[in-house]
């Protein structure tokens, strides 16, 4: 199975992330990553999301998804043509070891402590979902209280969606 990423322009407009998720569950895929926000235009919004699957089945989800009354354009985002990222707070039990390591994190990751008490350290990293993965696994060994994860946004930087 192949991950991909998937960019829908859609209307801003009420049920329309209802409808893009239902298309999944009915075809039975599992969504990885979901982000959706307002674009430069108020009048639409931008849909990012990640699955696993093979060639045949994302081509099939991308032509029913154009087929969606509200969907204005949808994009397959191949790698060496986009940029991706992703942000994780994360919260780890306070500790001179945890302070070494995020400082060490934020040359090599740019993590950034954003909250600090006796008990936990908070921190904040943006980076491509492979990044985020190497953070959580270079401070699992230091107590990891709790973390949460935006899901990917992506652009493709040759062309624009609208096109």
């Amino acid at each position: 199975m192949k991950r991909f990423c998937i960019a829908a322009y859609v209307e801003n407009k009420y049920g329309v992330l209802a409808r893009v998720a239902g298309l999944f569950m009915r075809k039975g895929f599992n969504i990885d990553s979901l982000t959706v926000g307002a674009v430069e235009d108020k009048a639409y919004s931008r849909i990012t999301l990640t699955m696993n699957g093979d060639d045949y089945q994302c081509d099939q989800l991308i032509k029913q998804l154009r087929k969606l009354f509200n969907v204005k354009n949808v994009l397959l985002l191949d790698d060496s043509q986009s940029v991706e990222r992703e942000l994780m707070l994360i919260k780890l039990a306070a500790g001179t070891e945890t302070e070494a390591a995020l400082f060490r994190l934020s040359r090599q990751y740019g993590v950034r402590l954003t909250r600090a008490t006796e008990e936990v350290l908070c921190a904040e990293v943006a980076g491509t979902p492979k990044e985020i993965d190497e953070v959580i696994e270079a401070v699992r060994p230091l107590g990891i209280v709790e973390l949460c994860r935006t899901g990917v946004v992506a652009l493709e930087t040759n062309r624009n969606i609208t096109d």
